[in-house]
């Protein structure tokens, strides 16, 4: 969450020309390429390579968005953002889409000139020991120092739960995801908080390696993140949404990267994927834009595997992330 006080300068920020005319299709097909706001690197969600290549369940996202709207997952620019940048980005039309573990709130809709179109991933906010410590549980920490990057909800949540429990924390607030978990191997704070998913990403960069940190079970907060767009075109808007709910839709149906153009030749499966020209067209793209995303980069379940779960570094387990009739949160509505 950011700051009351930054509220206000955020809104006052004036859109230059383009920012918000309210057809962000059209900007697109006129620049021919996706501008994509991403973290400055967050392993399993967007990091670059050596290549200069970029890869994440994030990424990802933004390629399935780029495929369904400009026809080809590959004209997409990652533009990398401090966690304090990323709004003003979105609100000043650097970006076009913040696919960047964002949590959604009330509090950022509302203020923020901005739309969350849905979540892609469930996460709640965690705590990262040395196992040295003999830390097991949240509350051990009173009296410590603990790393939290600046201008997230981590920060404000991990304020509010000690002092709900009339308890001290000194937080060390770093701006910039890298510099804190640096901060945090270097031994300047007992403890270092973020989301899980983060938590277990930064992890991977221990210099003593992976088992000498510990994340504690608990979680003091719940962090829907997903993609964020301006909230000056619903249809944009419609689209993003549409673009995650249907790669949502298509892991129900059995329809993977591989055999999407022969599952949708089914009437069932089309029925439930291919929403028809004329709804294509209202929502600004060419028909065909679900087969185009799903193409891209495979259903939620390949995406979330291939960068999160059992195919990735992180081997994170699926937990809420799995469909509905799995014992997950991921739904899609229907399509028609």
């Amino acid at each position: 969450m950011i700051f009351p006080g930054a509220f206000s300068l955020l809104v006052a920020i004036a859109l230059p020309a383009g920012a918000g005319n309210g057809d962000t299709v059209a900007q697109l097909r006129s620049r021919g390429v996706l501008r994509c706001g991403v973290s400055e690197g967050n392993p399993g969600f967007s990091t670059k390579n050596a290549a200069g290549r970029w890869s994440g369940i994030d990424v990802d996202f933004c390629h399935a968005v780029a495929a369904a709207a400009l026809g080809d997952a590959e004209k997409v620019t990652f533009v990398p953002l401090k966690a304090s940048a990323r709004f003003p980005a979105l609100r000043t039309g650097v970006v076009d889409i913040l696919s960047r573990n964002t949590t959604w709130t009330l509090a950022r809709e509302s203020t923020l000139g901005v739309q969350f179109a849905g979540v892609i991933f469930y996460d709640g906010q965690a705590f990262m020991v040395p196992r040295r410590s003999g830390v097991k549980t949240v509350d051990e920490l009173a009296g410590a120092t603990v790393c939290v990057e600046k201008g997230t909800s981590s920060e404000t949540h991990l304020v509010g739960y000690f002092a709900a429990r009339r308890l001290r924390v000194t937080p060390l607030v770093i701006d910039s995801v890298s510099e804190v978990g640096d901060a945090f191997f270097a031994g300047r704070c007992r403890a270092y908080t973020a989301d899980a998913a983060r938590l277990a990403a930064a992890r991977l960069r221990a210099p003593q390696g992976t088992r000498d940190y510990v994340i504690l079970p608990e979680r003091i907060s719940q962090e829907p993140v997903g993609p964020v767009v301006r909230d000056d075109d619903q249809r944009w808007l419609t689209l993003v949404r549409w673009v995650l709910l249907s790669l949502i839709a298509a892991e129900r149906n059995g329809v993977t990267q591989a055999n999407v153009s022969m599952r949708m030749s089914d009437p069932v499966v089309a029925s439930a994927l291919d929403p028809g020209d004329d709804i294509s067209r209202a929502i600004g793209v060419d028909p065909g834009w679900v087969v185009r995303a799903v193409r891209s980069v495979g259903n939620y379940r390949e995406a979330f595997d291939r960068n999160l779960g059992a195919h990735s570094p992180l081997n994170l387990e699926p937990g809420l992330n799995q469909l509905w009739t799995q014992g997950g949160l991921m739904y899609a509505p229907p399509i028609r």
